[in-house]
């Protein structure tokens, strides 16, 4: 009878375990208390741009490389602008492309997100979205979580682009009840050509309306790809996901590191000569991710698996409620004991 006695305390014990679990979920995901402890106080923005960051491409395939310059003299504090530099990172980024492509189709989004992990932050990774409200969503939250730029395609993949910063009715670092009112956008033909908004003057402010006229839907005209249809951008993922607050629902990050069942391509612009001016109808390059649509439609790729979504609260329930059942039939069992 001791020994029951001490099963059904240490049942009870686990049952108001179990609902403790599920009562904390049920309230929702939690702040990034620990990340945001560390982030400048919230203003209304970002604004991760200064004097000295921007340079512009030196040739019409360059314009991940100058992104990739960009991107680390912000994250860096440097001021580099040298053809040197972004031949070398152009160079290294085309032996990561996931296509074997013709020199004129540039670096392709793989090359350039392996080349932002490599030459800016580890923490880059490539991410389709399915609608342009999520794609915004994530960005600027991983932006206010990490203080690091984002990588943009623009132009159907035919240019890219940095998101440097942006303003917002709240904190994506506390919440994810908040909406995006503006950005701040540098493209690195500014300086080479400015035509028909390719590119602007660095640090550019657009409201989310005008950005969604540059940021749009991957479509590499020359064969399908399966980005085809989806927002690309490459993204600083915070280490520590699970404590941020979601900006739409789940997300799934998969290895990109190592072909997949389901590759996915995407390219940006890319010039063949530089001596002219063409408009924006060549591609940056075509890469491969592997991707698996989310709940939210926003899909990942990066060296590390990572989950984001909620505490599996139906299971807690009925783990507790099972033990509840049997806590209970050992007590009625007690009392018929002689």
């Amino acid at each position: 009878m001791a020994t029951r006695a001490r099963f059904v305390h240490a049942s009870l014990a686990v049952v108001v375990l179990c609902l403790v679990l599920c009562a904390g979920s049920l309230v929702g995901p939690r702040t990034a208390e620990a990340a945001s402890a560390n982030l400048p106080a919230w203003t209304g923005g970002v604004d991760l741009y200064r004097r000295g960051v921007f340079t512009t491409q030196k040739s019409w395939l360059w314009c991940t490389a100058a992104g990739v310059q960009i991107m680390r003299n912000i994250a860096d504090r440097k001021a580099d602008h040298s053809t040197a530099g972004q031949r070398r990172y152009f160079n290294w980024m085309r032996d990561r492309n996931r296509y074997d492509l013709p020199l004129s189709a540039g670096v392709d989004p793989e090359g350039w997100a392996a080349g932002l992990r490599h030459f800016v932050d580890d923490r880059y990774r490539l991410v389709s979205s399915r609608t342009f409200d999520s794609a915004l969503r994530t960005a600027v939250t991983r932006m206010r979580l990490t203080n690091l730029p984002v990588a943009l395609t623009v132009s159907h993949g035919n240019h890219g682009w940095v998101l440097n910063g942006f303003r917002a009715t709240a904190d994506p670092a506390e919440t994810s009840s908040f909406r995006v009112t503006s950005v701040r956008v540098s493209g690195p033909l500014y300086g080479l050509q400015s035509k028909d908004g390719y590119d602007m003057p660095p640090n550019t402010k657009l409201t989310t309306a005008q950005l969604k006229r540059f940021f749009t839907p991957w479509k590499y005209a020359p064969k399908s790809m399966v980005w085809d249809g989806r927002y690309v951008s490459i993204q600083p993922v915070p280490l520590a996901t699970s404590s941020a607050p979601s900006p739409t629902a789940s997300t799934t990050v998969t290895p990109g590191a190592s072909p997949d069942a389901n590759p996915s391509p995407v390219s940006l612009p890319s010039r063949a000569s530089a001596t002219a001016s063409p408009p924006l109808a060549a591609t940056l390059g075509g890469a491969a991710i592997s991707h698996r649509p989310s709940a939210a439609g926003a899909v990942a790729t990066t060296p590390t698996a990572i989950s984001e979504g909620s505490f599996p609260v139906p299971a807690l329930v009925a783990g507790a409620l099972t033990i509840l059942a049997f806590s209970l039939l050992a007590v009625r069992g007690r009392r018929r004991d002689p």
